[in-house]
């Protein structure tokens, strides 16, 4: 007698692929953190193959989360060969980062102003930004006087507040970079926020200060141009 073996076939269901998810969270925050990065960059800072890096951001890209540019390095004495090419965040990956705002508060900001007028909006504004002011200054104790020093301390400080903050030294003094505005749909349209915050770092780091960029205008990063004491300190958030 012939025996028939039935053999049933099992599905295979995909698991999510929690370590490319985690990989390329990591690609965004560093994207955010520096602006723009190459491939060799990003491995270097993933401690990951330049091969694994680019289906990354291949998938990435085909998201429509990441720009990718040809940079120049001739200036930095680059051989010859293929251009490199650097990797910057959408405006799409932007918005996957948390916002301290929605559109229920720029509803309710629109309001205020038929009641109250502009000046209302810039009375919000300083009440909003006094409780960051207050937890910087915490942050900042023990930082001393010099300006460089404060900013370093303050980049810290809004880091933690999600601005996505770093500072560095410059030949004429140094530079606060904040890459994310946790405010930024709602300061685009009401620029008392900016206004309010850009005051906040001038007391923090204790000179006065002028806002040359920001997101909320539709600029990569905040930049605020900071004087002190015969040099230059220039704050970019």
């Amino acid at each position: 007698m012939n025996v028939v073996k039935i053999v049933r076939a099992t599905a295979v269901v995909s698991e999510p692929n929690v370590a490319s998810d985690g990989t390329r969270a990591r690609i965004r925050e560093l994207l955010l953190r520096h602006g723009s990065l190459t491939v060799a960059e990003l491995a270097a800072e993933l401690e990951l193959s330049t091969p694994g890096v680019r289906r990354h951001l291949e998938a990435m890209r085909s998201a429509g989360l990441v720009a990718e540019r040809e940079c120049d390095r001739r200036a930095e004495g680059a051989k010859r060969g293929r251009p490199a090419r650097s990797y910057s965040l959408t405006e799409a990956a932007r918005e996957q980062f948390p916002h301290s705002y929605d559109d229920l508060a720029v509803a309710a900001l629109r309001h205020l102003v038929e009641v109250g007028g502009r000046d209302a909006v810039r009375s919000f504004a300083d009440a909003q930004v006094s409780a960051l002011e207050d937890r910087c200054r915490s942050a900042m104790d023990g930082a001393g006087s010099d300006p460089l020093a404060r900013a370093e301390a303050l980049a810290d400080a809004l880091s933690q507040e999600g601005y996505a903050a770093s500072a560095q030294a410059l030949a004429s003094g140094g530079q606060l970079c904040q890459r994310h505005c946790p405010v930024a749909h709602v300061a685009a349209e009401f620029p008392e926020l900016c206004q309010a915050e850009t005051e906040v770092i001038g007391r923090l780091v204790g000179s006065h200060v002028q806002r040359l960029a920001t997101i909320a205008r539709g600029d990569g990063v905040c930049t605020t141009h900071v004087p002190s004491r015969g040099a230059t300190l220039r704050v970019t958030g």
